[in-house]
C-alpha cells in the first residue's frame, strides 16, 4: 500500500510540475469594467505575441454588448478554429491578497463565461492583485491554470505596469508554445 502511495505522489507530482501547452490563444478577460477588460485583454495579447503565441482578444469575435458564452456558438467556433486558435484563456481577479493558490474546481467553460467579476484591476485598501489563468481547449476540458500575484501596487497603472513586468517570465516558466 506504501509503495502505492509513493508512485502516486511521485507521478501526481511530475503532471503538477509540467507546462501547460498551447500555442493559439483566444483571451477572454472577466471584469466588470468594459475598460478593464479591453486593456487586460490587450496587454496579454500583446505580451503573448512578444513570446511567440498567435493571440486575439474576445472583443475582435464577439460585438458590442454580446455575452461571453456566445462564444462558445458553432458559428464563432469555426472563426476561432479559422484562425488557428486552440485554447482560450479566461482571466480574471482571483482576489487581493498574496496568499491565493489557483483554484482546483473544475468549473466548465459555459459556466466560466457566464460568470462576472465582481472584482476591480485595483481596489483603495489594496497592496497586492492576484489574477487568475484559467485556459481551456476548444473541446472546453481545462489544460491549466495561472496565479500572477502583483504586489506594491498603489492604483490602476501600478498594477498594470507589474503585469505587464511579471507576465512574460510566467509565460517562459509555465506555458509552453
Amino acid at each position: 500500500m506504501k509503495v502505492l502511495l509513493s508512485l502516486f505522489l511521485i507521478v501526481s507530482s511530475f503532471s503538477y510540475g509540467q507546462q501547460i501547452k498551447f500555442k493559439n490563444a483566444l483571451v477572454v478577460g472577466q471584469f466588470e469594467k468594459n475598460e478593464d477588460r479591453y486593456a487586460m485583454e490587450l496587454n496579454l495579447v500583446e505580451l503573448l505575441q512578444q513570446n511567440g503565441y498567435k493571440a486575439m482578444p474576445s472583443f475582435n469575435v464577439l460585438k458590442q454588448g454580446e455575452a461571453m458564452v456566445d462564444l462558445l456558438n458553432d458559428s464563432i467556433r469555426k472563426i476561432i478554429q479559422s484562425k488557428g486558435i486552440d485554447a482560450i484563456i479566461v482571466l480574471n481577479v482571483r482576489g487581493y491578497d498574496r496568499r491565493f493558490k489557483a483554484s482546483e474546481s473544475n468549473i466548465p467553460i459555459k459556466e466560466m463565461l457566464e460568470m462576472s467579476s465582481i472584482y476591480h484591476i485595483y481596489r483603495d485598501e489594496a497592496t497586492s492583485v492576484t489574477f487568475e489563468f484559467t485556459i481551456y481547449d476548444l473541446n472546453h476540458q481545462i489544460i491549466g491554470r495561472s496565479l500572477l500575484k502583483c504586489g506594491n501596487v498603489s492604483d490602476r497603472d501600478s498594477v498594470m505596469k507589474r503585469f505587464r513586468k511579471k507576465l512574460p517570465k510566467m509565460i517562459l516558466k509555465e506555458w509552453k508554445s
